[in-house]
């Protein structure tokens, strides 16, 4: 009879490397985990953040970049200042974790495909995505480093439905940074699934980033972040 140990062991032996730790996300109120596949972020989602950036506040199509799931850490775990770069913003975000996909989502049935809704920042070398826009290259070396998606935990949309309005906002050490509300969003929620969908084959276990409120701004070592989003909760980390 093959042991626990002997299966175990051939498994390994099917990789030439280690697989790497599957990035997930704690759910309130659970022992439970929600594994992230995919990081969506959609960009320049609130008016006021599209003017301060230098853009037309107007509705216009909606454009994403992507993270890496492994660019996530959790709530209280310290955000480690990033290498070749001396201008790090922060950007307040709600989180929308799907727990179904599929292509092509309309929009009037999009929220039956939200589990549900957590806290996130993106982290922005803003300097190295300037110097990519100027030069017409991809953003990842300005978005997709390191540590660069903290999260909160998720709760269940079962629990909050569907948050549509409600403040949103970022303290950097005790003073407000960012401040907005979730009815500011250019783009809702259900739109910004079904365009998604339509460029993307959409899977559970996918998150979506959904834009920030006007106030982005750089960070320094020693500074402690708090972000708040009004019926979903909040998230803490300190720049090291």
């Amino acid at each position: 009879m093959t042991n626990a140990a002997t299966i175990d062991t051939v498994r390994d032996a099917e990789y030439v490397v280690a697989p790497p730790p599957l990035p997930t996300l704690p759910v309130r109120g659970t022992s439970a985990v929600y594994p992230v596949r995919r990081v969506y972020c959609v960009g320049r989602n609130y008016a006021a953040h599209a003017i301060e950036m230098g853009h037309d506040p107007n509705k216009e199509p909606p454009f994403f970049f992507q993270k890496n799931p492994d660019n996530i850490i959790l709530s209280g775990e310290p955000f480690p200042y990033p290498s070749m770069t001396s201008d790090v913003h922060f950007e307040i975000e709600m989180v929308v974790a799907l727990g179904k996909g599929g292509t092509n989502i309309p929009v009037e049935s999009a929220l039956d495909h939200v589990y549900g809704y957590g806290v996130g920042l993106d982290m922005t070398r803003r300097d190295l995505q300037g110097e990519a826009k100027d030069l017409r290259r991809p953003w990842e070396v300005g978005k997709a480093f390191e540590a660069s998606a903290p999260c909160s935990e998720l709760v269940p949309a079962s629990e909050i439905g569907h948050p549509d309005q409600g403040a949103i906002w970022l303290d950097v050490n005790g003073e407000r940074r960012q401040a907005g509300d979730l009815n500011q969003l250019i783009w809702k929620v259900p739109e910004m699934i079904s365009y998604l969908s339509g460029l993307f084959e959409l899977a559970p276990g996918d998150i979506i980033m959904s834009g920030t409120p006007a106030g982005v701004g750089p960070i320094q070592k020693g500074d402690v972040m708090h972000g708040h989003v009004d019926g979903v909760g909040d998230l803490h980390t300190a720049v090291v």
